[in-house]
């Protein structure tokens, strides 16, 4: 027995899903940085892992998945991409075999260093066509959402 869901129901949800508004706006911003990072050679996701592998001790996947909101599967697999393009590295924990510890290469410290830049006029562009939203409110209000 098929039920059919009324075209109002459609339109509400697209009208008023957060999640749909969330997606939309998250992959459109994706692709502006995408854009933007091409010339480097990196995605928007690629300098946002390398990003969160720029710390003074190399990382634990726990933390790194915690911080980008990624499941260890995904983490591993992006991972992957950059391990073979030289741009980080992942060790066995000498504390703790089983566990990784990631860190970025020269290479991948050098990738960084040229995507910042261009990271930085893309935030900036991005926050000037705000249209009178307050960066800081909205970050805080993604942030609550998370």
């Amino acid at each position: 027995m098929s039920t059919t869901v009324p075209f109002a129901t459609t339109a509400c949800v697209r009208d008023t899903c957060l999640c749909l508004h969330a997606q939309r706006a998250a992959r459109a911003l994706a692709r502006r940085f995408d854009d933007r990072l091409k010339p480097v050679g990196l995605t928007s996701g690629q300098f946002s892992l390398l990003m969160s592998l720029n710390r003074p001790e190399p990382a634990t996947m726990k933390s790194v998945a915690a911080l980008l909101a990624m499941d260890r599967t995904t983490l591993t697999a992006a991972l992957k991409v950059l391990e073979r393009r030289g741009l980080s590295v992942v060790a066995v924990d000498p504390r703790d075999r089983r566990g990784r510890l990631l860190s970025l290469t020269d290479a991948g410290r050098d990738a960084l260093a040229c995507a910042v830049p261009i990271w930085q006029a893309t935030h900036a562009d991005i926050e000037a066509g705000l249209d009178g939203l307050d960066p800081d409110a909205l970050r805080a209000s993604l942030r609550r959402l998370g």
